[in-house]
This record gives C-alpha cells, structure tokens and sequence, in this order.
C-alpha cells in the first residue's frame, strides 16, 4: 500500500531565485523512488506517492537530493493526504464566507516550530489580520488595505520564517483537490 503527500518546497522560482524546471525537478522525485510525481505551477508543489509513512523522514530525504541537485538549502514540508484532508475542513470552517477584501494564505510549519504558540512573539494586529493555529499550518487572513502594515508581513524578517512555507488558498485548495485524486487512484 503506498501513501499519498504533497511536498512543498520553499523559496523555489520565487522572485527570479531559486530557480528549477518542474521537469527536472519531477525526475528528481522519481530518481528518489517516489511515484506518480506531478508538480502543481511553478513554485514547488511536487505531488507524490510512496510507500513510506514519516513525513519528516520524506522531509530531509528531499532536502538532502535539493542540496545536492541543486545546491538549495532545505525547508521543504511534506504533508499527507489525511493531513490535507484535515486542513480543508479546517479551512471551510474557518474561511466560511471569504471576501474580496481580505487575503488569505495558509502558511505551512516545520516540524520544529509547530505549535500554537509559534506566534507568541509575533504582535497580530486583529484590527487588520487574523490568524488560526491548525496543526501544522496556521491560517492568516488580512484585510487588502491593511496587509502592509500586518505583522504577518513583517514575519518574512525573522529567523523563524526559514522553517515555514507559504501557499495562498487557491493554491492550497486545488493542492487539496489534486492530492484526493491522487490518493484515490
């Protein structure tokens, strides 16, 4: 029986750095024995199938191949179908009624800084942003007019961002989508 995940990988093709084709980038994943690789755009979301079951075994196994292949220091974050799953309804209740003047993005922890009091230090401002700890992820809104002056904004600073990945929620929704479709292939 294989498991299905998504790895998301961070800082790739983002801002003209980092880059990678997804092409060679899906060889990759298949060079390290994983099946039925797809990539989801161009920014490091590599959908998987494999027989492991430790996320964060998969998690150094792909940092270890992107340091090699393509000298990038790591900060990938691989989750499973059932924590996926989890996150989508996490989301729906959350995100019932999205609005135009808002954006939203799921930010995806490490291991090693995933807890709800990952943003102890970090002063939200609930006038303009909100944010929701869902193991493993934390789910930040903010308001369009107010987003550059979000403390979210200002998160990017911090030593702690380089053990976090973010996807907005169009992406993470269709990641969602796809990773079901893998899993019930």
């Amino acid at each position: 029986m294989s498991n299905t995940y998504v790895a998301l990988l961070r800082g790739i093709n983002v801002g003209g750095n980092n880059m990678v084709s997804m092409k060679a980038l899906k060889q990759s994943f298949e060079q390290l024995g994983f099946k039925d690789v797809s990539t989801y755009i161009n920014s490091g979301n590599v959908l998987f199938r494999t027989k492991a079951a430790d996320a964060r075994k998969l998690e150094s196994k792909i940092d270890r191949m992107l340091a090699q292949e393509y000298a990038l220091q790591g900060g990938t974050v691989v989750r499973s179908h059932a924590e996926m799953s989890r996150l989508n309804q996490t989301i729906a209740e959350t995100w019932k009624r999205r609005s135009e003047d808002w954006r939203y993005n799921v930010v995806f922890l490490r291991s090693e800084i995933d807890s709800d009091t990952v943003l102890e230090a970090v002063a939200i401002k609930p006038d303009i942003e909100r944010v929701v700890y869902c193991p493993g992820t934390l789910l930040w809104s903010a308001r369009v007019d107010g987003l550059t002056r979000s403390a979210m904004s200002k998160l990017a600073s911090r030593p702690i961002y380089k053990q976090m990945t973010v996807r907005n929620i169009n992406t993470t929704m269709k990641l969602c989508d796809l990773l079901d479709r893998l899993h019930e292939q």
